[in-house]
């Protein structure tokens, strides 16, 4: 499975390059902290599945990496996704390294 850091994320945020964050998270999660990426909650993946691009960087993520990473797992055995990285730690490593406002508990 690909991932990427939190350091090399932000990277491509602030160079604005071509990509998709995806927040898998539930709702609740989502409005106590977020950094803007699309919210598709994990049950939601499947029924939504035409959101997500097969043509650019995909970044999943969730509160620690665990429930992206089974997303990612998913669709990489579903629907064939090549394009798909896990956000290594989360939200909970962005809160820490790069946007320690956010409260993730």
């Amino acid at each position: 499975m690909n991932s990427i850091t939190v350091e090399e994320l932000k990277q491509k945020l602030d160079n604005k390059e071509d990509i998709k964050v995806i927040d898998v998270r539930e709702d609740y999660e989502v409005e106590e902290a977020n950094f803007g990426a699309d919210h598709i909650p994990m049950g939601s993946i499947i029924d939504r599945i035409d959101e997500i691009p097969k043509d650019k960087q995909v970044i999943v993520h969730c509160r620690s990496g665990k429930r992206s990473a089974s997303v990612i797992d998913s669709l990489e055995r579903m629907y064939g996704y090549d394009n798909l990285y896990n956000l290594e730690g989360g939200i909970k490593a962005w809160a820490d390294k790069i946007d320690s406002s956010l409260d993730v508990s």
